[in-house]
């Protein structure tokens, strides 16, 4: 029973796919109305549900996450910063072990260094020392990247409550990590270690959705303001972003930003 709830609790946390979906790297404000081909063969096969569960998560997102973000605003920018940067570094216990799944030796070797500086004279990550050595930041890999580069369908596209839009391919990719994927993960929740324990992940993988949406209110507040349809805009953009990343295209498909704090101050 611990076990099942260990995986709802992550499913539901482990990633806030609603705002990661439409993430691109300028930060500005602009809906491509450019169409993926790939795109239009996924069908949304529970369409009025989804809808139903959007308009829940869009609910509970101005009840809970975007109060949160505004309070999260107000912290010191160092503080924000120190920790962006340790969100970012446990990211890469999941991108690394992509990395080489997908052939990407390179990255896997860049982003191993990066990991063992930042976790050790970056003090677990708070300093990005590794970028002041010239190491800079890969793109972030998933499961769900790793089965399309593959060659895995994605499925039917649908919306998950809390998390937000996803597909077949994608939400597999997802459960890889409570399936020992996740280094973090295992030695926090899978395992009973000495200096960690499941409210840790829990914490981390909450507060990373916190920065994320304390990064991006005016974006997704001009993206509510400028869609005719919400979540058409959202399926498009989500559908069209995950395609981008399996084809490691170096564009931003669209409006949000997951850049560092000194960088949006």
């Amino acid at each position: 029973m611990k076990k099942l709830f260990s995986i709802v609790i992550l499913i539901l946390f482990s990633q806030f796919q609603m705002l990661n979906a439409v993430a691109g790297s300028d930060g500005e404000t602009e809906i491509s109305s450019n169409k993926n081909n790939n795109q239009s063969e996924v069908k949304d096969c529970f369409e009025t549900i989804n809808r139903g569960v959007f308009a829940f998560n869009q609910g509970l997102d101005k009840a809970v996450f975007k109060p949160l973000a505004k309070g999260y605003r107000k912290l010191p920018q160092p503080v924000r910063s120190g920790t962006s940067n340790v969100i970012s570094n446990l990211g890469n216990v999941v991108t690394i072990p992509n990395n080489i799944l997908q052939g990407q030796v390179k990255d896997a070797s860049m982003n191993s260094l990066r990991l063992i500086i930042n976790s050790t004279l970056g003090i677990v990550g708070i300093f990005d020392v590794a970028s002041y050595y010239g190491i800079e930041k890969r793109d972030k890999e998933d499961y769900g990247q790793t089965l399309g580069t593959w060659g895995v369908g994605e499925g039917c596209y649908f919306v998950l409550p809390v998390i937000g839009p996803s597909t077949v391919r994608d939400s597999i990719g997802s459960l890889v990590n409570v399936m020992g994927g996740d280094a973090w993960y295992n030695v926090t929740v899978a395992n009973d270690t000495q200096y960690f324990n499941e409210a840790d992940y829990y914490l981390s993988r909450v507060t990373s959705g916190v920065d994320f949406r304390a990064k991006n209110l005016e974006s997704f507040d001009s993206l509510e303001k400028t869609s005719i349809d919400l979540y058409a805009s959202i399926r498009s953009l989500y559908l069209q972003d995950r395609q981008r990343k399996i084809q490691n295209i170096d564009q931003a498909t669209e409006t949000m930003s997951d850049d560092d704090w000194e960088e949006i101050d």
